[in-house]
């Protein structure tokens, strides 16, 4: 046997070579130089959603959290009982006085005077003696638009409210005065007195708001601090039945409780609306959020720093829609306008002859739309002004000049008097093509619907048993023969719908009802 040294060929090195390479992968993982013949993890490149950073960075300052507290008249101690000595407590009585040594131990075993003095001990020495004390009653939002330190809220925050205190976007805490609130727009105005400039924001011009564009909403829901949701306007002028003057943005960005009185900026940092109201059957967000817009609170809010209220114009008519059919028995070509169903005694239109049945057209020559849009003319002008209104009467166009009023601050109810209640004599008569049974009312003046046949044209425009109907074309009825007078000579002239003014619980209103159905 030899016992020269082993030799390797130059192959059986390489191919160890090669196994102590693979071992050393194995072992130690895939080194940076080899990982890049792998294919590379997929990316794509997709248009970048917008960034509301800076936005929200530069008016986050400006947006805060508003508290409000009310105070509450204690009714009793804190105990279980109540004594009262010539207008004194028996607390108030000197500590050597008998009758309090003697209620003071009489209580002791129902928790009442150590209970209470443990309580005392707890607040102050003069804690008792306080009128009253404050606890929070709401919590919602604001925004700076001064930096002096004026700020706007939602007046339904603040109506409540005795003492508001402002919680800034880095948790100080101010004290804030109401300037004024406005209950018809739900606006409200607070003022920070503080020897400081505050951060703010301006309003934008809302008539350049177009559903689809991109807004964010800040606020304080739920009381959680500061925090940001986004989103589109989804719809403008909205009515949704909160006020007269109802013409909202509506946005879906999340709005919740607590958010109300918080500000909806475009992506300019400026404020488009003041979030107010949210659709939800839950409570909860559910994407369908109102706001006042910015061109309604501006208007309102100069007003309130003004002189703490605001000052609107006063028709003094209760008004009804324009329906198609209306506008039908009434000769008008479109379906537009505000239907005056009754002036209100010595308001201004009762005065410049304004008349139950003339339909609004136009003020001082701009088209009315429809009731709300009347509404908003009138309030937007000042009291005292004397405007021309544009009325549709006895199938012509007239002008009457109105001098306006200024609108009460609160309207009086009106409640129906049951003694005056119209009572039906028996003899009844039937307007058949119209499905209804009527009878002379007992004053002489008008007919008491005592029944309505069922699927006919009066039942489905809301006719009911109990109303009377005091017109039929602005013309006076008394018995139903006048109707069929008044119903014959309307079909003559082509008319294919009659309009009928009915009064209920001493409200009036408006019903077309169709001729060509008898």
């Amino acid at each position: 046997m030899s016992n020269k040294p082993r030799r390797f060929s130059k192959g059986f090195l390489s191919t160890t070579a090669i196994a102590g390479v693979a071992a050393a992968l194995l072992a130690t993982g895939v080194p940076a130089p080899v990982s890049g013949a792998f294919a590379e993890a997929v990316r794509v490149e997709a248009p970048q959603a917008p960034s509301f950073a800076d936005v929200v960075q530069a008016v986050s300052p400006a947006v805060v959290s508003v508290r409000v507290q009310a105070e509450v008249k204690p009714v009793a101690n804190d105990g279980g009982f109540s004594f009262d000595f010539n207008g004194r407590g028996f607390e108030d009585l000197p500590d050597d006085h008998p009758m309090k040594r003697f209620f003071d131990q009489f209580s002791r075993g129902f928790g009442g005077q150590d209970d209470r003095r443990a309580e005392r001990d707890r607040r102050g020495p003069d804690s008792e003696r306080r009128p009253g004390r404050v606890r929070p009653v709401s919590q919602g939002s604001g925004f700076f638009i001064s930096e002096d330190g004026l700020l706007v809220t939602n007046n339904h925050v603040v109506e409540d409210g005795s003492a508001f205190t402002v919680i800034m976007d880095d948790g100080t805490e101010l004290d804030a005065k109401l300037v004024g609130r406005d209950s018809r727009t739900d606006l409200a105005v607070l003022k920070v007195e503080e020897s400081r400039t505050f951060t703010y924001v301006d309003f934008a011009d809302d008539t350049k708001v177009r559903v689809g564009d991109w807004v964010v909403a800040v606020g304080n829901p739920f009381g959680l601090g500061g925090s940001v949701t986004a989103g589109i306007v989804s719809a403008r002028g909205r009515d949704i039945g909160a006020g007269p003057y109802d013409d909202f943005i509506q946005v879906d960005a999340a709005v919740n409780r607590g958010n109300s009185g918080g500000p909806t900026f475009n992506l300019n940092g400026e404020v488009i609306g003041i979030n107010t109201a949210i659709f939800s059957p839950s409570g909860g967000n559910v994407g369908i959020a109102f706001a006042i817009p910015a061109s309604t609170a501006r208007a309102v809010i100069n007003d309130l720093v003004q002189s703490g209220s605001v000052e609107r114009g006063w028709l003094g008519v209760q008004i009804q829609p324009v329906t198609s059919d209306i506008a039908e028995s009434l000769g008008l070509a479109e379906a537009e306008g505000a239907l005056v169903t009754a002036p209100q005694d010595d308001a201004p239109a009762a005065k410049a002859g304004i008349e139950a049945g003339d339909v609004v057209t136009a003020v001082d020559g701009e088209m009315v739309k429809d009731p709300r849009d009347l509404a908003k003319k009138i309030a937007a002008m000042d009291p005292g002004k004397t405007i021309d209104v544009t009325v549709w009467r006895n199938g012509k166009s007239e002008i009457v000049k109105v001098e306006l009023g200024s609108l009460p601050t609160e309207v009086a109810a009106v409640t129906p008097d049951q003694d005056e209640a119209p009572t039906a004599p028996q003899a009844d008569a039937t307007l058949d093509s119209f499905g209804l049974t009527v009878v002379p009312a007992e004053t002489g003046s008008g007919l008491v619907i005592t029944s309505v046949a069922p699927d006919s044209a009066a039942e489905e425009r809301g006719l009911r048993a109990g109303d009377v109907i005091i017109a039929v074309n602005n013309q006076d009825v008394s018995k139903a023969s006048d109707v069929v007078g008044i119903i014959d000579a309307a079909a003559k002239d082509g008319r294919k719908a009659a309009l009928f003014q009915v009064e209920n619980e001493n409200r009036s209103r408006f019903v077309a009802l169709p001729i060509d159905q008898g």
